[in-house]
């Protein structure tokens, strides 16, 4: 019965110290703001000497208060880059996307609701053990339709070597590592979230066949020109004729940008002067062309969950409460081999930042994880994921030490028991 008790205290004890790192990552416990809270010009200089020792090919970093860009800052080992320097942002795009499916859902022409089997002619999903009806434009901006391709595209060498969208969905040849290419229901639609590549490439067709024009064309009149983006586009020979940034690898050697058939889900070219833009339109009080502000709140309104925490919305990651009832909403973008792309922005106060980067994979997501502590003091979700491992690894290694500890404890009595005894 002794030994009973302990077993139980020592598991109370285990559980308590799971308990206590988990609320340390969840809390940031340990961790301090970059810079004082509420000074913009000193986060811009702290960001940009993490930027700078880190940076191994272009960074472009914008800074918005109440709408407005208060701070910036860019940096090269290459080509010199600025604040109109075209990079191209990887899965970021989704968000843009999202807001032009959004556009024919307000104008009436797509309901978020119905299969999204209705809308097209062109493509439609394999037999299933599920039903296909279940897949709706809602649970695809989600991530919650059921689709299992985890896809991730690694693009092709050429624009001649693309597949067409109806040949991607069916089986993407330039699937990332470890993806079979199939957008596939592979769960019960509704029942969880999963990230989905192959659904926004079926968001590219449905903005397609419902709109009669190309997905580039149609993000370019519906979304981009009446936000004054001009220096962005799904359309990578356009991207050329801009002049794009340099692709970097982190060891620092260029690479030439890939082509893809995915542009919805993974090719959007843009500056981080026009993602402000994109922003900013959505802060209080400014006047949004493309979307009413009830439209914006549904997008960032909770619709997919992860450990109990709201994650999505339609299109949008909710990175952390924004303390105001809200969320600080965006998207991130990664390819290979180091693309990497952040936004953040709080839509109460009109407060933002861009950061766009080659030749580190991490290096935005980690500075506007930064920004997302340094102004509401809540970890930013993909910083929460990053710790994981950390505290993974810091849990099993204190639970160790007291499960050791309770053997070492126990040895000892029963030594000092014995020893008691042998003297009697």
């Amino acid at each position: 019965m002794k030994y009973a008790k302990f077993g139980l205290a020592m598991v109370m004890a285990i559980v308590v110290w799971g308990g206590f790192v988990f609320a340390a990552l969840d809390q940031g416990w340990g961790h301090s703001p970059i810079a004082t809270t509420g000074d913009s010009n000193a986060f811009e200089l702290a960001a940009h000497d993490i930027a700078e020792q880190r940076n191994s090919g272009n960074v472009s970093f914008v800074l918005t208060e109440d709408g407005l860009p208060v701070a910036d800052f860019h940096l090269s080992v290459g080509e010199p880059v600025d604040k109109r320097a075209v990079f191209q942002v990887a899965s970021l795009g989704k968000w843009l996307t999202a807001l032009g499916v959004m556009v024919l859902v307000e104008e009436g022409t797509v309901d978020l609701d119905k299969p999204v089997s209705t809308y097209l002619s062109r493509w439609q999903f394999p037999a299933s053990d599920f039903d296909a009806s279940g897949v709706t434009v809602r649970r695809l901006l989600s991530h919650t339709a059921g689709l299992t391709d985890g896809l991730g595209y690694n693009g092709f060498d050429s624009a001649a070597d693309r597949q067409s969208l109806e040949a991607s969905l069916t089986k993407a040849t330039d699937a990332a590592p470890g993806k079979d290419g199939k957008t596939i229901i592979g769960a019960k639609p509704g029942s969880r979230w999963e990230y989905s590549g192959g659904g926004y490439t079926l968001m590219e067709l449905l903005i397609e066949e419902v709109s009669g024009t190309s997905f580039p064309e149609f993000m370019r009149d519906r979304v981009f020109t009446p936000l004054d983006m001009d220096r962005t586009t799904f359309d990578h020979a356009k991207a050329i004729e801009l002049g794009l940034a340099e692709n970097f690898r982190p060891d620092g050697s260029t690479e030439p940008f890939r082509w893809y058939t995915a542009q919805a889900a993974t090719s959007l070219f843009t500056t981080s002067q026009d993602l402000a833009i994109f922003t900013s339109a959505q802060a209080p009080g400014s006047t949004n062309p493309v979307l009413s502000s009830d439209a914006m709140a549904l997008m960032r309104t909770p619709h997919a969950s992860e450990m109990g925490a709201d994650i999505w919305g339609l299109g949008v990651m909710l990175y952390a409460p924004n303390n105001a009832g809200d969320f600080i909403i965006g998207h991130d973008g990664s390819n290979e081999p180091a693309i990497n792309t952040a936004a953040r922005f709080d839509p109460m106060t009109g407060d933002g930042i861009v950061v766009l980067a080659t030749g580190d994979p991490t290096l935005a997501t980690e500075i506007a994880g930064e920004w997302v502590f340094w102004n509401t003091g809540n970890v930013d979700s993909l910083t929460f994921a990053s710790r994981l491992p950390i505290a993974i690894a810091t849990f099993v290694a204190g639970a160790i030490t007291l499960l050791f500890g309770g053997i070492l404890i126990v040895w000892l009595a029963r030594r000092n028991r014995r020893n008691l005894a042998r003297h009697k």
